[in-house]
C-alpha cells in the first residue's frame, strides 16, 4: 500500500451505536476510508465475496453467525482486527490468524496502534496476512502430517490411529474423533488446529463443525436445491451435511464433475 493512500476498511457489528463509533473513530484517524460496514453477518459474508478491503474489523458474539463462523464460510480472508466486548476469545482470535483484538470501548491508541501493524503488513510485499501464513507453511520445515491423537479420558490415555477415524466433530466445543464403529474419543485439539495438521490429501474440513475422512466416503446425494450430505461407511451409516461453500472443492476432491 502506498503511504499516500488510506486503508480500506470493512466493518461488521451487530450493534448498529457500536458501528457508527468505530466509523468515526477510524474516519477521524484520516488513515482509512471505510468502504462498507454491515450489522447482519449473513449480509457481510455476501458483500465481502465481492469486496477486498485491506482489513476487516470483525465482532465476535453476533445472531446468527459468530464472527469465528463469519471467516471460516468466508474462506480467504483479509486481515482481522476482531472487535469485542469480551476478552475471553484472545486465544481463539489467534487461530484465524487476527492482526489486533480490540475491546470495547475502543481506545483511540489502540486503534492507532492497530491500523500501524495493518501498515507494516501491507509494506512486507502486499501480501494479505493469509497469504503469508500459507507461504510459511509452504517451506521445507512444514511438520509432517498427523498420524496418531491421542483421547483422554479420567486417568486413561487411548491412542487412536487418524486412519481409523471416519470424522472429527465439534459439539458444544467438545472435539470428538468418531470411529467406524460409531464409537466417539473425545480430543483436545480445536477443528481449526486439526484442519492444518492432518494429511491434507486424506482429510477435508465439509463443515465449519465436521472434517471427513475421505477413504470413508461411501456416498454423495443431494444435489437439488445446492445443499450436499455426505454418507460414510461406518456402521451407523453416518450422513454428514456439507456446507454449500465447500461443495465445489469436495466434488473437486472426489473426482467428481
Amino acid at each position: 500500500m502506498d503511504k499516500k493512500s488510506k486503508i480500506s476498511a470493512f466493518l461488521v457489528d451487530d450493534e448498529p451505536l457500536a458501528l457508527k463509533r468505530l466509523d468515526s473513530l477510524l474516519r477521524e484517524t484520516g488513515r482509512v476510508e471505510v468502504t462498507g460496514s454491515e450489522t447482519d453477518p449473513a449480509k457481510a459474508l455476501v458483500k465481502l465475496r465481492l469486496a477486498s478491503p485491506d482489513v476487516l474489523f470483525l465482532d465476535i458474539k453476533m445472531p446468527g453467525l459468530s464472527g469465528f463462523e463469519l471467516l471460516e464460510e468466508l474462506g480467504t480472508h483479509p486481515p482481522v482486527i476482531f472487535t469485542t466486548a469480551y476478552d475471553q476469545h484472545s486465544l481463539d482470535a489467534f487461530e484465524y490468524f487476527s492482526v489486533d483484538y480490540l475491546l470495547k470501548p475502543i481506545e483511540r491508541e489502540r486503534l492507532n496502534g492497530a491500523l500501524d501493524k495493518i501498515d507494516r503488513i501491507s509494506s512486507a510485499g502486499q501480501l494479505q496476512l493469509g497469504d503469508l501464513i500459507r507461504k510459511l507453511k509452504d517451506q521445507d520445515e512444514t511438520p509432517a502430517p498427523l498420524l496418531r491423537i491421542s483421547s483422554r479420558v479420567g486417568p486413561k490415555v487411548q491412542i487412536v490411529d487418524v486412519k481409523d477415524v471416519t470424522h472429527f466433530i465439534s459439539e458444544d466445543k467438545v472435539t470428538f474423533a468418531v470411529m467406524r464403529s460409531g464409537r466417539r474419543r473425545p480430543v483436545d485439539q480445536t477443528l481449526n488446529t486439526l484442519e492444518n495438521s492432518l494429511d491434507p490429501d486424506g482429510f477435508m474440513r465439509v463443515h465449519r463443525s465436521t472434517i471427513v475422512n475421505l477413504d470413508f466416503v461411501e456416498m454423495v446425494h443431494g444435489w437439488f436445491s445446492g445443499g450436499v450430505v455426505v454418507r460414510l461407511r461406518d456402521s451407523a451409516k453416518t450422513d454428514v451435511s456439507v456446507a454449500r461453500t465447500r461443495v465445489r472443492e469436495l466434488k473437486s476432491r472426489l473426482g467428481m464433475k
